[in-house]
């Protein structure tokens, strides 16, 4: 299907900060960027590069007063999301090097801490593939999905203890519970057609059958229509925005994914 992701910020800066930019998606295995338009108020410098998990992110010093950052993409993406029940087990000696980091813990991930709950979980599934399926399934109906409920960011430990949050928070667990079992996982943020209220979006991918597969726990049943802009062992590596000096927020946020006739092309991974 083709969408149309929008993202509007507006900033009020009191001194010259420094920002880190995540808002660019780019084209991969369920996604083709076929058009963007990315546009600074007032316009200043700005330095591109790709981050060490491939993300492109963009550095530059917002000036003294309102600052807004305006982005769009018209983006061909996968009518549905590849589901493949029984995808196996890969061992770690046969994972590529660049997954390895995905088993280890990290700041809101503490794998090392849930491998008892992982496996009584899953118990009797196969491994691989249903054993993430499974995770997924105990998320959705163990911890309540409560959009726009939570500022601060949690750990995995702590969405355990209190029983709800927000979309990074169930997959901060879903991820914490897959690396316990020795499945790599990670987080991705992006957007997704049709979520209510509409936002940025937080899911995870775990890599089985020697690829990454997408889950998400907050949606009763995964179809087509996300759009993924970066890509990390948690939320620490894929903030929209990192800003530099005294603590800012938007002061407007506008988010917004509609579906649209695009180009007469065909989508293949």
């Amino acid at each position: 299907m083709w969408l149309q992701t929008r993202c509007d910020l507006t900033f009020n800066i009191a001194v010259p900060t420094p920002f880190l930019l995540m808002l660019r998606p780019r084209s991969g295995a369920q996604q083709w960027i076929a058009a963007e338009d990315y546009n600074l108020v007032p316009n200043v410098p700005v330095f591109e590069f790709t981050d060490s998990y491939g993300n492109l992110c963009q550095r530059l010093i917002a000036p003294v007063g309102d600052f807004a950052i305006h982005t769009r993409a018209e983006v061909m993406t996968a009518d549905y999301v590849d589901q493949v029940p029984g995808a196996a087990f890969v061992e770690i000696k046969n994972l590529p090097d660049n997954v390895l980091i995905y088993l280890l813990p990290s700041r809101y991930c503490e794998a090392d801490r849930f491998s008892q709950m992982a496996t009584e979980i899953t118990v009797g599934q196969q491994l691989g593939y249903d054993q993430v399926a499974a995770i997924t399934t105990w998320l959705r109906h163990t911890i309540l999905f409560t959009p726009n409920s939570s500022e601060t960011l949690v750990s995995a430990l702590e969405v355990n203890s209190r029983q709800w949050g927000v979309c990074r928070d169930l997959a901060h667990l879903g991820i914490a519970l897959c690396r316990s079992l020795c499945i790599p996982a990670r987080m991705v943020v992006g957007y997704l057609h049709g979520l209510e209220p509409m936002d940025l979006h937080a899911w995870f991918e775990a890599y089985v059958g020697d690829r990454w597969y997408s889950f998400d726990a907050t949606q009763a049943e995964m179809k087509g229509g996300y759009v993924a802009i970066g890509y990390g062992r948690d939320a620490t590596d894929v903030a929209i925005f990192n800003q530099f000096g005294p603590a800012l927020c938007p002061t407007t946020q506008d988010i917004r994914v509609q579906q649209f006739e695009g180009n007469n092309m065909a989508f293949s991974r």
